[in-house]
């Protein structure tokens, strides 16, 4: 959620970051005795999510990256399954690298890095072409209560949308959404009218998976809310800001989707179906939409396509949709991913720090963003127009070079990911290249409309100690009324023990820091 951590921490990290903090302090006042580890200038060290295979260290790549920044670097991959676990540990530890890919939000970096354990970079990276933030509005996303820790992984700042099986739209006569309205005439003409023509009442409208996140974390039931008016995390009410939950709108669009579920509208297995297995169902003919992120709408064609090449364009994507009240409010997302963090336990000094910040700038150059994102041109690509297209693939050592980019070096980047720097992978057929343009053209008209979290950069100290008890409140009830199990009474019973267990403190402290850094 807005102030909490997106994963559940333990409350053992939490004294871990403390640790780290005191390690971290004492480190930044010493006398600069090189026998504490201090850095050498010719190499950096780094730790970052991994996603597969961990690239070679001596791999072609990684001599690539190398040579460009003129440094050696020694990276520590972690999977991406464990990497908020071992960042704790690594806070926790006197050995945080020189460059780190952290959240900023959880609660062991905000005690290690307002503990002095990172460097504060808000003001300095104006300076560095490759590193000064390009979008106001993520700068303040990425912020931790004012504050710049690190230099934000750039991702698209709106991607909702609602994935249709565009052959049940057209076997019904039916047209794209543009209400909530239509949505809903759509799910329910998908599950009573037979678009898969088999005879059988088999089929439902909305596929949504058991969420794995916390309140106001992108899922499908936070995004309906924003479309009916709640705020996206956080919104102002009567001058101050209140959490989106504590809204009449959040209980009527809750209201609506109890209606979805009563009349069979969504997968009755909305509340356990794993959303590793999200795409199944649609693929499957049994549900007929997913609103989700853009990007699972070539995911989906590609799975058509693996079925059936010769027949697979069975997908449609539309953006977000007018509320009950006509107007459109559209989901954003933060526009980033995580930060690159620069710990003060080696890199001590504004001299150093500023080597470090210009190794990072080459590295985020277009050179070095292609290095990430695409490989070596003429090695596992070549150029046609903007487009790299992979060559090679069949020769081991060209394979290791793809997989280096795929699982490791591409989360080194900053930029590259929304087409910064690096050549987009031209897409195999027609059907996915217009997907691709749709993706832009939503994009540009939603964020018209896009309703931003103004308290999403804020940490309230009350929702780092007490998160760990507060966080599942809100889903979990969601989860039980839309499921009947609950009565809105009862809902609202279960908003109040989030406010009397210490909503009421944070609630406060989110206005109060909200004021102090100019929100």
């Amino acid at each position: 959620m807005t102030i909490f951590s997106k994963r559940r921490i333990a409350v053992a990290s939490l004294s871990m970051a403390l640790s780290t903090a005191l390690l971290a302090s004492a480190a930044c006042s010493g006398d600069g005795d090189d026998s504490g580890g201090q850095a050498s200038s010719n190499e950096l060290t780094v730790m970052a999510p991994l996603f597969g295979t961990a690239p070679d260290a001596n791999g072609e790549l990684q001599q690539a990256v190398e040579k460009l920044i003129g440094k050696k670097l020694k990276i520590t991959w972690v999977p991406n399954a464990e990497y908020g676990d071992k960042s704790n540990v690594t806070l926790a530890s006197d050995k945080i690298p020189d460059v780190m890919v952290a959240n900023e939000k959880s609660p062991s970096f905000v005690k290690a890095a307002e503990a002095g354990a990172f460097w504060d970079l808000t003001g300095k990276l104006d300076k560095y072409p490759n590193l000064k933030p390009a979008n106001e509005q993520i700068a303040k996303n990425s912020q931790t209560n004012g504050k710049t820790y690190g230099i934000y992984r750039v991702r698209p700042l709106l991607r909702s949308g609602i994935v249709i099986r565009k052959d049940w739209l057209a076997k019904l006569g039916l047209k794209e959404p543009q209400t909530v309205e239509d949505l809903y005439t759509i799910a329910k003409a998908f599950t009573e009218r037979d678009p898969d023509g088999d005879g059988k009442k088999d089929t439902y409208g909305l596929i949504i998976p058991k969420w794995p996140g916390n309140y106001a974390s992108a899922s499908p039931y936070d995004v309906v809310e924003t479309w009916f008016g709640a705020p996206n995390g956080w919104g102002e009410r009567d001058g101050k800001l209140v959490p989106g939950f504590d809204t009449p709108e959040f209980l009527a669009a809750n209201e609506w989707l109890r209606t979805w579920v009563k009349e069979g509208l969504i997968n009755p297995d909305f509340a356990t179906l794993d959303s590793a297995n999200w795409n199944d169902p649609f693929v499957q003919g049994k549900g007929g939409m997913i609103i989700d992120v853009n990007v699972r709408a070539t995911q989906l064609l590609d799975l058509f396509k693996e079925k059936n090449p010769k027949d697979f364009d069975k997908v449609t994507l539309v953006g977000n949709l007018k509320g009950p009240d006509g107007e459109k409010h559209s989901y954003p997302f933060t526009g980033y991913n995580m930060v690159m963090a620069i710990s003060k336990q080696h890199i001590r000094t504004e001299e150093q720090l500023d080597q470090v910040l210009q190794t990072l700038d080459k590295l985020e150059s277009k050179e070095g963003s292609i290095l990430l994102t695409n490989g070596i041109e003429g090695r596992n690509f070549k150029v046609d127009g903007q487009y790299a297209v992979p060559i090679n693939q069949d020769d081991p050592k060209v394979k290791a070079i793809q997989n280096d980019v795929d699982k490791g070096f591409i989360q080194l980047g900053t930029r590259a990911s929304v087409g910064l720097g690096a050549y987009a992978l031209r897409p195999n057929d027609e059907a996915s290249r217009a997907m691709r343009t749709k993706f832009d053209v939503l994009m540009n008209e939603d964020l018209k409309t896009a309703v931003f979290n103004p308290a999403l950069s804020i940490i309230a100290p009350t929702a780092v100690a007490k998160g760990q008890t507060l966080d599942t409140i809100i889903p979990d009830a969601r989860i039980k009324y839309l499921s009947g199990a609950i009565t809105e009474d009862q809902l609202k019973a279960q908003i109040k023990r989030w406010y009397d267990g210490g909503g009421t403190q944070i609630a406060k402290e989110v206005n109060d820091l909200s004021a102090k850094a100019g929100g």
